[in-house]
């Protein structure tokens, strides 16, 4: 390795400091499927710390379709859509994505982060404009930065900053309002009426980024917009399958017309390989039993207000949450990483969030719920938190003040 190369790397010595301080918290190694607990370290661990809002990555049924796939198409497409890698499966995961979100055509990329990157870089030009909301997800702003065109961005669902902010954009030219339907830190939902009605007002297209709506909100888990009744006003709805849907890959929906030129226009599109086929395979899987059992919604949603009581009545701050993402405000880095490490060696797996993500006033450990979470395991993972918490002294705000 060159010299100028190996002292700029060597000169990063945040994650060396974390380790040595014994409170690294990243790439820990599970030697189970992701389920309610899962295997860390050879022992069980309760998991509040995934993104499997249903709980289905081990559903008999999702397993069996893939394994399925992978006898009839292989493991791979070893190509990328644009050319050897389409497979009639992936038409029809395309098609049922876009009746069930309700759009004329859909499109499939490989992952979710690769699916905004090459939509968001795609469409705007040199003299058009990318409005996001802060807390957008780095996809977002990645693919933002891949095009050529302007980025305005606008305070965290404040709908009173983005109407300052577009009442500057000029008329005839694209602006198209990209903004998460949950937030994946905070939890929260965007406010999808008002940003329909300044949409209107000013000209302006959107763009719903779904992951972590998918199977959440919605009818039958059909996402934001349908979540409001606002599909029709929403211009293209973007998704991804590592979450609710069990598997991986990402799309976007829209008219058939939008996405027939981002099958030409996408970069990460045609110069990515394709999903392969047993990830295919388990998103139609999933996406059956998600339409079909809508009870697995009903109880994610009350393991959510279930486990919110839960923690308000321990009087955290669990901000403005409306979903099963719960933040847990701690503020400060370094009791968030103990905190994690004293969960973990208590048997609760969950996730820190700290500064540069966030504001260092502004760390939170991220506690996510499932749908196959029980009511017992959910106490016993509160009793750890607060009982941690306690010992740890962390300053959370007391129960009369509590969001």
């Amino acid at each position: 390795m060159q010299k100028n190369l190996l002292e700029r790397v060597s000169q990063w010595k945040d994650a060396e400091i974390t380790r040595a301080a014994g409170l690294y918290p990243y790439f820990r190694s599970i030697s189970s499927g992701q389920d309610t607990e899962v295997i860390l370290d050879g022992k069980k661990v309760l998991m509040f710390g995934s993104n499997s809002y249903l709980g289905l990555t081990n559903h008999p049924k999702i397993l069996e379709a893939a394994k399925k796939a992978l006898d009839i198409y292989g493991s791979g497409c070893a190509g990328s859509r644009f050319l050897n890698g389409t497979l009639d499966i992936h038409l029809e995961l395309e098609s049922r994505l876009a009746a069930y979100v309700g759009k004329e055509a859909a499109l499939l990329f490989s992952t979710g982060f690769q699916t905004n990157l090459g939509v968001l870089s795609g469409f705007t030009g040199r003299s058009d404009y990318l409005i996001l909301d802060e807390y957008d997800h780095a996809s977002i702003i990645d693919g933002s930065r891949l095009s050529f065109s302007r980025t305005i961005k606008y305070a965290h669902n404040d709908m009173e900053d983005l109407e300052r902010r577009l009442k500057t954009l000029p008329e005839n030219v694209i602006k198209l309002i990209s903004v998460d339907g949950i937030f994946s830190m905070e939890g929260d939902i965007v406010n999808l009426p008002a940003i329909v009605e300044l949409a209107e007002k000013y000209g302006c297209n959107i763009m719903v980024d779904d992951a972590h709506s998918l199977g959440v909100i919605g009818e039958k888990g059909a996402g934001t917009a349908s979540h409001f009744g606002l599909t029709d006003q929403v211009d293209l709805i973007m998704g991804t399958f590592s979450k609710s849907l069990a598997s991986l890959g990402g799309f976007v929906a829209g008219d058939n017309v939008v996405i027939d030129f981002l099958k030409h226009k996408a970069r990460s599109l045609i110069f990515s390989a394709s999903m392969p086929p047993s990830c295919v395979a388990s998103v139609l899987a999933a996406l059956e039993i998600v339409q079909c059992e809508p009870e697995r919604i009903d109880k994610l949603w009350q393991n959510t207000h279930y486990a919110l009581n839960l923690l308000k009545d321990e009087g955290f701050n669990t901000g403005h949450t409306q979903s099963p993402i719960i933040p847990i405000y701690v503020g400060d880095n370094h009791k968030t990483f103990l905190l994690t490490k004293r969960l973990q060696e208590d048997g609760v797996f969950v996730n820190p969030v700290v500064s540069p993500a966030v504001a260092s006033e502004d760390t939170l450990i991220r506690f996510s719920l499932m749908a196959t979470h029980t009511h017992a395991q959910i106490d016993e993972a509160v009793e750890k938190l607060a009982k941690a918490a306690s010992d740890l002294q962390i300053q959370y705000v007391p129960k009369s003040q509590a969001i």
